[in-house]
């Protein structure tokens, strides 16, 4: 692909994560917008692809801090955040449990400590 398609692919998704993280926040929409344009003016004119190549990775982890780390919050009052995640941020909440959770290994339940549920005696096994 040619260098030229990978700046455009960077600056289009970097537009589209800004607008995806800073939904119905017109001010910071704006901001973003100008600094992203702003960035892509100021080196327009640069030739040297290696350089390029630096600003296409710098871009595209620009793109993934936003995308990963920006929460946006909103003051609702005196000292209230409303905090408006994103569904892609949102993990699923697992339940804590004092018993160690099992894992699948070659074909074998095993606990988290590497110890065979399998090994030991008959009467031993517990799966």
């Amino acid at each position: 692909m040619g260098t030229r398609l990978k700046v455009l692919r960077v600056f289009k998704t970097l537009h589209k994560t800004r607008r995806a993280v800073f939904k119905d926040d017109d001010m910071a929409l704006t901001a973003a917008r100008l600094k992203i344009n702003e960035e892509f003016r100021k080196n327009k004119n640069e030739t040297s692809e290696e350089n390029i190549k630096k600003m296409i990775k710098m871009g595209s982890d620009v793109e993934a801090v936003l995308r990963e780390s920006v929460l946006q919050m909103e003051h609702v009052g005196e000292k209230k955040l409303l905090l408006r995640p994103r569904e892609t941020l949102l993990l699923e909440n697992v339940p804590y449990s004092d018993e160690p959770r099992t894992k699948e290994r070659k074909g074998k339940a095993t606990t988290e400590n590497n110890i065979s549920c399998c090994s030991g005696s008959p009467e031993q096994r517990t799966c």
